[in-house]
C-alpha cells in the first residue's frame, strides 16, 4: 500500500493523446463521434512541453467522452493554416468538427476542465437543481 492509497487518494490517471496530421485529421477529428480537444504544440515550444502532462491528465480523465488529439503544427502546416493556428500552444475544442472554443497560451488544467464541462458534458437534472 503506497501513501497516495493510505490518504485515500488516487493519481489522476494519463492518457496519451492521439497524434493527428494533414493525413488523418479528417478521420481522427472531423469525423469523431465524440467531442475533440485538440493540443496544437510545437517542437521548440517551452510552454508546449510544459503543457504535455496537463493534456495527458485530461485524456485520462475524460477517457470516453472527450477524444484527446495533438497536432505537431510544424510537421503539419496545412491543418495548422486551416485551424489558424498562428502560435503554440493553442488548444482548440471541437464539437461535430467545427471550433467551439479556442485557448491560446498555457494554461492551468482547472482552466480547460471548466471550459470541457461547459462545453461537452451534458447536465443532469439532478446537477442543474443544486
Amino acid at each position: 500500500m503506497g501513501v497516495l492509497d493510505w490518504l485515500g487518494l488516487k493519481p489522476e490517471a494519463k492518457k496519451e493523446p492521439i497524434p493527428v496530421s494533414d493525413a488523418n485529421y479528417k478521420d481522427e477529428v472531423l469525423r469523431s463521434d465524440l467531442p475533440v480537444l485538440l493540443d496544437a504544440w510545437g517542437p521548440n515550444c517551452p510552454p508546449c512541453v510544459a503543457l504535455a502532462p496537463t493534456i495527458m491528465r485530461i485524456a485520462g480523465k475524460y477517457d470516453g467522452q472527450v477524444k484527446v488529439v495533438e497536432l505537431n503544427v510544424s510537421q503539419n502546416p496545412k491543418t495548422a493554416g486551416k485551424l489558424g493556428v498562428r502560435g503554440t500552444p493553442t488548444v482548440l475544442f471541437l464539437k461535430k468538427g467545427k471550433v467551439v472554443e479556442r485557448v491560446v497560451g498555457m494554461r492551468g488544467q482547472h482552466y480547460y476542465e471548466e471550459i470541457i464541462d461547459e462545453l461537452f458534458i451534458p447536465k443532469t437534472d439532478a446537477a442543474v437543481n443544486e
